[in-house]
């Protein structure tokens, strides 16, 4: 887009998603207990017959200041990726011949620019989002204590590389969430320019720019949130999972130092009475066995496929699209917003220095 420099694309991109974060927030927050493997357990009453609305609607804010602190500089990253690779690409898209169709059609184009943008946009976002989905988790019913993000980062004090546990997940959903919306919305922006051309009704204002976009925007955005919630639905039992192994160490040492072992007439056992080996047995069996006891401390963690049939198995088809209406809604809303006021600042932002914008840099 000509009169746009990298500090505008930043600028508004970074607006963009401070607005939406703020307003629709909330939703986010519902699906993300909509979503939860504990949703039954937590938010439904004795009974698993209808809702526990207090506990369901309490503290929708959670967990917001970490998002906005990251979403800031990966809407920004996002952007000034997107835009430069969909100039480079267009720029260098060969023809076979003069008049001929370029070898790239442009929804390839803007594919390839988003899911690239989005690549680059997780890794700034990705620990935020684990912070703020088991944030939006933490029960606010308890007053005096520190807030939901406070009790969320403590849980990650022993392994802070743990808020990286979810990047697969983030990248796995966002690159064909964004590969679906963006050719989308580019394709529904021009359509309703086109529209609007026929009819003799555009203006080239400002707010039109504006409006066209959200519009498209939301539309291509509920479409391509409704086709991806499954991957969303397994995207948050992963990074809800990247916090619970950790308070359960901490809970040991908070409780108490660890209780030494004692000595048995066969061999030691724990606090708890249980017979252990001893530490003859143990060296032993890992000289003997160097792969079995390898295997023994391999970490736990599932994959998203392991995830994805568990749910198959114990919630149905039913549970892969759990909170998708409520996602769709969310995402047409906060896409909307997104897109229109991204697209509205940069041209007011170039506008406001001087710089000549034409008609068709208005879409």
């Amino acid at each position: 887009m000509s009169g746009n420099t990298n500090t505008d694309i930043l600028l508004a991109g970074a607006f963009a998603a401070f607005t939406v974060d703020l307003l629709v927030y909330p939703l986010d927050t519902l699906k993300t207990r909509i979503q939860s493997p504990d949703y039954s357990r937590l938010y439904l009453n004795a009974s698993k017959t209808a809702i526990n609305k207090p506990a369901l609607f309490r503290g929708l804010y959670q967990g917001v200041g970490s998002v906005i602190i990251a979403t800031l500089p990966s809407s920004g990253a996002f952007f000034t990726t997107y835009e430069g690779v969909k100039a480079v690409l267009s720029f260098h898209n060969p023809a076979f011949s003069e008049g001929s169709r370029p070898l790239l059609p442009q929804p390839v184009i803007h594919s390839v620019a988003s899911s690239i943008g989005e690549l680059v946009s997780c890794a700034i976002l990705t620990p935020a989002e684990v912070i703020k989905q088991n944030a939006q988790m933490v029960d606010a019913s308890k007053k005096g204590g520190p807030n939901a993000t406070i009790q969320t980062l403590r849980r990650f004090r022993s392994n802070p590389l743990a808020l990286w546990r979810g990047y697969t997940a983030l990248a796995g959903r966002n690159l064909p969430f964004t590969a679906l919306q963006f050719p989308m919305f580019e394709r529904l922006k021009e359509g309703l320019k086109n529209y609007r051309v026929r009819k003799g009704t555009r203006t080239g204002t400002l707010a039109e720019s504006g409006l066209i976009t959200a519009i498209s925007a939301g539309t291509a955005g509920s479409i391509a949130a409704v086709v991806t919630t499954p991957i969303d639905v397994v995207k948050t039992r992963i990074m809800l999972a990247a916090g619970d192994g950790e308070p359960e160490k901490q809970g040991k040492s908070q409780r108490g130092s660890p209780q030494p072992l004692k000595a048995a007439g066969n061999g030691l056992v724990d606090a708890m009475g249980k017979a252990t080996q001893s530490g003859k047995d143990s060296l032993s069996d890992a000289i003997k066995h160097p792969v079995r006891t390898m295997t023994k401390k391999k970490d736990p963690r599932k994959s998203g496929i392991t995830i994805g049939r568990e749910i198959l198995r114990k919630e149905g088809v039913k549970g892969l699209w759990r909170g998708g209406a409520l996602r769709a809604v969310w995402t047409m809303i906060g896409s909307g917003l997104y897109l229109g006021v991204y697209e509205s600042g940069r041209i007011y932002l170039a506008k406001r220095r001087g710089e000549d914008v034409k008609e068709e840099d208005l879409f």
